[in-house]
């Protein structure tokens, strides 16, 4: 009797291409992968990986399976690329980003170039901005974190560390900023260090330079830079819970939109940044396409995320006490929040100021003729060049934060200094 794999024409197909695949009877490769999408440039496929997916692509140099099988599904592989043994879905990773044995990156996830996790990460709807790198047995879900300048000066989350993610009524209005997108894309900022056996219940921001000691559950914004945050255990006891109170509801809004206007100017910066850095990769065009859309995911995840809240809302401000003083803001993001999401359904709709934005792009010009890459590029800006970039970034930022204040004015969001 022979054996043959019912996939045997497609892997061999890709071993003529130059892929390197010590055991071909032992992988998979689902009839809907296209082999054009898959390099054959120093990629090595390891026994009893499994690679579906129409959208899947492999660039040069990819390395799948190294301490275990993996699972690649519709994913998008940028040159470099280590998943060393787990489950990949619907994730976009970029140049040099890597994964342990045990990794679970779920849809939504968008780790960029070396941003890394150990054995067993578990990780969905997550941005890693370059460098970032979390430790082992982390549950990492619903956050965007940046920080770093370097894979030497990087942000890290230490072992078993987990985002809390899921709030007691059952919500996930939790996403967390850890940095931010106008100053975190410059590469020029201090990094963040979340400490082992800790955690974070979302939503909450921590700005650059902060260590989070380890042990420590955070459940607060770190918004001053530079601290050292040791926790307290909360008081023990019994209390009475009440569903569905948000006494917290303007800080949950706030931080939600925050992150959505974080994600909006991400998108741009994408689309007229990252764009020609892309062309010269072989592959690039289908990597930055997935880039793209795990952006817009990340976009609709929060704005389905927050309209859920809003209908649970909407039944309990009925009840509402005529004397309850938060009842009017709640309300007002009831009724207004199609016209808040509305701000968010195209990324590409808030542009910030033109003239800084080319500005900036000046800047990077010698970066893309001279084919650098684009952390490179964005390594060796001037001064001048990361302070107009941010600043061009900040005003898309900005502005969509102003526009969703001024539709819920009973709320009062942004309107703390600190905001």
């Amino acid at each position: 009797m022979k054996l043959e794999p019912r996939c045997r024409d497609k892997v061999i197909r890709l071993v003529e291409k130059g892929v390197d695949i010590p055991n071909p009877l032992s992988i998979d490769v689902g009839d809907e992968v296209d082999p054009d999408r898959i390099s054959g440039d120093g990629v090595r496929i390891e026994a009893g990986c499994r690679i579906f997916g129409a959208e899947t692509a492999i660039s040069p140099g990819v390395r799948l399976g190294a301490e275990g099988p993996v699972t690649l599904d519709n994913c998008q592989l940028g040159p470099g690329v280590e998943l060393k043994g787990g489950y990949a879905r619907e994730a976009t990773l970029l140049a040099g980003a890597s994964m342990g044995l045990g990794a679970h990156v779920r849809e939504g996830c968008l780790l960029e170039e070396q941003a890394s996790g150990a054995h067993c990460v578990g990780l969905k709807q997550t941005i890693l901005l370059p460098f970032v790198t979390l430790g082992s047995l982390v549950n990492f879900c619903d956050c965007l974190m940046a920080g770093g300048t370097s894979r030497r000066n990087h942000s890290e989350v230490g072992s078993s560390y987990i985002h809390f993610n899921f709030t007691p009524d059952g919500e996930k209005t939790t996403p967390s900023l850890i940095g931010d997108v106008p100053r975190g894309v410059m590469l020029n900022q201090r990094p963040v260090f979340l400490g082992g056996q800790g955690g974070m219940v979302g939503p909450l921001r921590v700005e650059y330079g902060n260590v989070i000691a380890a042990g420590t559950i955070l459940r607060r914004d770190v918004l001053e830079q530079d601290r050292l945050v040791v926790g307290a255990p909360p008081r023990g006891g019994v209390l009475n819970f009440v569903p569905r109170k948000y006494a917290g509801v303007r800080r949950i809004v706030e931080n939600n939109i925050r992150y959505l206007a974080n994600l909006a100017a991400l998108e741009q910066w994408y689309e007229h940044v990252r764009r020609p850095f892309f062309r010269d990769q072989a592959l690039g065009d289908l990597v930055y396409g997935g880039a793209r859309k795990r952006l817009q995911t990340a976009t609709a995840e929060r704005v389905k995320r927050m309209r859920d809240m809003v209908g649970n809302i909407y039944s309990e401000t009925r009840k509402d006490d005529r004397k309850d003083r938060s009842a009017r803001g709640r309300r007002e993001f009831v009724e207004r929040f199609d016209e808040i999401a509305g701000l968010f359904e195209d990324g590409l709709s808030t542009t910030g100021s033109e003239r800084e934005r080319d500005g900036f792009l000046a800047f990077l010009d010698d970066g893309v003729k001279g084919g650098r890459s684009c952390v490179e590029a964005v390594q060796s800006l001037p001064r001048k060049g990361s302070e107009a970039g941010t600043s061009w970034l900040r005003g898309i930022v900005d502005d969509l934060c102003g526009q969703a204040a001024s539709l819920v004015p009973g709320l009062s969001i942004f309107s703390r200094p600190d905001a």
